[in-house]
């Protein structure tokens, strides 16, 4: 009895050791207290962050919900634009975009691959992708100045969807280009050195490992690309959007946009109270539209992820 029982005591004393043993230390208790500060403090900018978007769309949502319909999608304004629904600013806004991606994305990507794989790391490089991250932070109003003098006047395209495209295009390709170099560089040296190693081409090599590898990345600045055009105002007033028009039947034709549209209701027209939800069901058809978008590129570039090798 007295063995078991000492057994007991040197069993209980060894777990007591044990238990002391890797017990924290008073400079780790005060490590983990700091470290649950710092987690609350983010904690706390990150909802700082979220419930002002939450509440935003909140208001939103209450506000311009009920006046969402398919009318509202597919008919023609009416009654100076107090009434019927916001179809060409729709068909406008998507126009504007579609054609700013189409000239930004093949002139961006093509940039992007000559400074990532073929131009060296020299004063020049570093010049020119200097200005390309200078060039992103350019208020948009310059940009549409630049796009009247450019596209309007010199290139003579009048103030049409041609022009607004294009300074918008003009607007988002640094965006374009820096998030392309980055996927491109992502992509790691062995996999060049193999392919040339078996006698592959700089072409293409690009073409076949380091385009479809990066393509994830690619389809990123295009969100951000989306995403900014969609919602840019000045550049298009200036240079191809009105107030109000008829649906556009070619590129050389003006056409509302939403963004426009919005500033038109807002500030422009004195609504009475059946009509004074009309605003905020604009600016939620213009959220859904760029989250429509982004859902598609984000969809799409989830695909590629899954393909790729590494």
């Amino acid at each position: 009895m007295s063995d078991a029982t000492d057994r007991a005591a040197t069993s209980s004393d060894a777990t007591a050791a044990a238990a002391s043993t890797f017990a924290a230390t008073g400079h780790e208790r005060r490590a983990l207290a700091v470290q649950s500060g710092f987690r609350l403090v983010f904690l706390l900018m990150t909802a700082v962050l979220i419930v002002p978007v939450l509440a935003i769309l909140g208001k939103l949502a209450i506000e311009g919900g009920p006046e969402l319909s398919w009318e509202f999608f597919t008919a023609e304004p009416r009654k100076r634009m107090t009434e019927g629904g916001i179809f060409p600013a729709l068909l406008g806004t998507v126009l504007l975009t579609a054609g700013a991606l189409f000239a930004a994305m093949p002139l961006g990507i093509a940039a992007a691959i000559y400074l990532a794989e073929y131009a060296r790391d020299n004063w020049l490089t570093r010049t020119i992708n200097t200005a390309i991250v200078n060039l992103a932070g350019v208020p948009s109003i310059v940009h549409a100045l630049f796009g009247v003098g450019a596209f309007v006047i010199f290139l003579d395209f009048g103030e049409s969807i041609l022009a607004a495209s294009c300074t918008l295009a003009v607007m988002t390709l640094p965006v374009v280009i820096v998030s392309t170099r980055e996927s491109l560089q992502a992509v790691p040296r062995p996999f060049r050195e193999a392919c040339w190693s078996l006698g592959a081409t700089r072409w293409q090599t690009i073409w076949r490992l380091v385009l479809p590898n990066s393509g994830s990345g690619i389809l990123t600045g295009m969100i951000l690309c989306v995403s900014r055009a969609v919602g840019e105002t000045a550049p298009i007033m200036f240079t191809g959007a009105v107030l109000y028009a008829e649906l556009p039947g070619s590129p050389w034709d003006q056409t509302m946009a939403l963004s426009t549209h919005l500033y038109n209701v807002s500030t422009q027209l004195n609504l009475d109270a059946d009509h004074k939800h009309l605003p905020f069901a604009v600016a939620l058809t213009l959220i859904l539209v760029v989250l429509a978008m982004n859902a598609a590129a984000i969809a799409l570039r989830m695909h590629l992820r899954g393909k790729k090798k590494w």
